[in-house]
């Protein structure tokens, strides 16, 4: 062999030893990205043989924005719901004996009712939210807030579902191996609750022109609602019925704790006894009312928008009808009517879905 020839081979050699040297440090990189970071989301690792699902919504609703990739697959939403349902998610902590369903009744809209208790916000159409119960201090994704309510607020002990055979089963047929975290119980509630929507009340089916019609007394409450007269349609608007956004709504003169609502979150003045406008889908199932639960019934409610709000400088702005003021006075009829309408935002089908019902065993 000539010099050229060794000199060749030896250049080859060192060529294919610097090859298999980078391969092994992109390796290594990729490793320790992994190990690093979050895992991957079970939507983003959907498998082949999972059976793919669509949200459907109505054309009146916004647009639904859903993390790049993202798919729902029936096995996520079945696995979601049953852990939305089961106490195991409390056992032993602080809340033992409570699942998500404990204090979100669907035949109450997923909400729950009764004076004894704070009103919780209703578990409906969470999907079009970033921010999260009644003041907003809970911010981000819905797999993030639901990782939130596992981890956090049920301190789910996670050793109880990982010893049962069930739950790692479903597990690794969602995500191809049956590794359970705080993050995949997050993702999975997330994706059952995507689906816990509901437009099919009355009043979804007259704006969807269906023959089915409102009342007299409905439809006069739907004008009530959408105009000047009543002035209820700037913070709930039509669709999901809420803007999803903070107010002041006069409900207090100072403001103290927990009533300083989203100015605890921000420390914002303008945002000093402001709270997530509630949405009324389902409103008639579920009382009482304000974040505080002062009034016991939707006619409290309506009286107090009518007569009761004061004026303050905490006070926001949409109170305020453009020149009519905050003032609203209705006749009885008026007031009957609106409540009336609202009622009409029940959807019993909504209520009695058993795809939202707690599963059989």
């Amino acid at each position: 062999m000539t010099e050229a020839d060794y000199t060749g081979c030896a250049i080859r050699t060192m060529v294919t030893r610097s090859v298999l040297l980078i391969s092994a440090l992109l390796t290594l990189l990729v490793i320790a990205a992994s190990a690093d970071g979050k895992e991957p989301t079970a939507a983003a690792r959907s498998e082949p043989h999972l059976t793919p699902m669509k949200i459907e919504y109505p054309r009146y609703f916004p647009n639904l924005s859903l993390p790049p990739g993202y798919k729902m697959t029936e096995e996520g939403v079945a696995l979601g719901q049953k852990l939305y349902y089961d106490k195991m998610l409390s056992q032993g902590g602080p809340l033992d004996g409570n699942a998500c369903a404990t204090c979100h009744m669907q035949e109450s809209g997923f909400a729950k009712t009764g004076p004894k208790d704070p009103p919780v916000m209703p578990h409906v159409n969470l999907g079009w939210l970033q921010a999260f119960l009644w003041d907003g201090h809970k911010e981000g994704t819905l797999e993030e807030v639901m990782e939130f309510e596992v981890k956090d607020f049920f301190k789910t002990d996670l050793a109880l579902f990982r010893n049962d055979k069930k739950y790692t089963r479903a597990f690794k047929t969602v995500y191809g191996d049956d590794s359970i975290t705080y993050q995949r119980m997050g993702e999975m509630l997330a994706m059952f609750l995507r689906t816990v929507n509901s437009f099919d009340s009355p009043v979804d089916k007259y704006l969807r022109g269906e023959e089915v019609a409102l009342s007299e007394s409905e439809l006069r409450g739907f004008h009530i609602y959408n105009s000047a007269a009543g002035y209820c349609f700037p913070c709930h608007r039509l669709g999901l019925f809420t803007d999803k956004l903070f107010h002041n709504n006069g409900l207090n003169a100072e403001f103290s704790g927990y009533d300083r609502g989203h100015y605890n979150v921000t420390g914002d003045r303008k945002d000093m006894g402001a709270f997530r406008t509630p949405t009324l889908r389902n409103v008639a199932l579920r009382g009482p009312y304000m974040h505080d639960g002062r009034f016991a019934t939707l006619e409290e409610v309506v009286e107090f928008y009518d007569s009761g709000v004061p004026h303050s400088p905490a006070l926001d702005p949409l109170m305020i009808r453009p020149r009519k003021g905050i003032q609203l006075n209705l006749t009885g009829q008026q007031k009957t009517d609106l409540v009336n309408f609202m009622k009409a935002l029940t959807d019993t089908s909504f209520i009695s879905n058993p795809k939202l019902s707690e599963p059989a065993e």
